[in-house]
C-alpha cells in the first residue's frame, strides 16, 4: 500500500489497468476489449513468454495480415453480442426497477395535489412547498394524464402527467 499520502500518482497507473481489466456487468467484457478488440498483455506475460506472445512473435507477415482479416470479420459478431447482452441487462434491470414502482389510480371527483415544477412562475425557492393543491380531477385521461378544477370551480387547460400528482387526503 502507500506509505504517505504525496505518492498516490506512483499507484495510478496500475489503478486505471485494474479499471481498465475489470470485466463490467452491463457488457460481458473488460472496456480494454471493446476498444481495442483483444485483452491487455500484461508486462510480466511478455517478459516471462505467454502463449499468445510466441504465437504472434513466430508468425510471417502473411499470416499475421491473414489472421488480422480474420478478427476484423469477428467483429460484428462481437459487436451483435455486445449488443444483445446490453439489452438483456437493461432488460433486467427495467424489471427490477417495475418490482418496486406502484401505480396510481385516480378517480374523477377526487382531490390531488399538483407538483410545483422549478420552470414554472408559480415556484419561489428550493426551500418552498413542492405541492400546490388540492384541486378536483375533472377527467383522467387515457395514457397517464389528469384534466383538474381548482376548488373554485375553474378548469385548467392543460392536463397534467400522472408523475405530477399526488392523492390529497383531507
Amino acid at each position: 500500500m502507500i506509505e504517505n499520502d504525496r505518492s498516490w500518482y506512483e499507484m495510478l497507473p496500475y489503478a486505471l489497468l485494474r479499471y481498465h481489466i475489470i470485466v463490467r456487468t452491463s457488457t460481458g467484457e473488460t472496456p480494454y476489449l471493446l476498444v481495442y478488440g483483444n485483452e491487455v498483455v500484461i508486462l510480466s506475460k511478455v517478459k516471462i513468454s505467454s502463449l499468445r506472445i510466441i504465437q504472434e512473435a513466430g508468425l510471417s507477415n502473411e499470416e499475421w495480415v491473414h489472421d488480422r482479416y480474420e478478427q476484423l470479420m469477428l467483429i460484428d459478431e462481437k459487436r451483435m453480442v455486445f449488443v444483445c447482452h446490453g439489452q438483456l441487462y437493461q432488460h433486467r434491470m427495467v424489471r427490477t426497477f417495475n418490482k418496486k414502482v406502484q401505480t396510481q389510480i385516480f378517480e374523477v371527483r377526487q382531490l390531488v395535489l399538483k407538483l410545483i415544477f422549478p420552470h414554472q412562475k408559480e415556484y419561489k425557492c428550493k426551500f418552498a412547498l413542492n405541492w400546490q393543491g388540492p384541486y378536483i380531477v375533472c377527467k383522467v385521461l387515457f395514457g397517464g394524464a389528469l384534466i383538474l378544477f381548482e376548488m373554485d370551480g375553474q378548469e385548467w387547460t392543460k392536463p397534467i402527467n400522472f408523475d405530477a400528482a399526488k392523492r390529497y387526503y383531507v
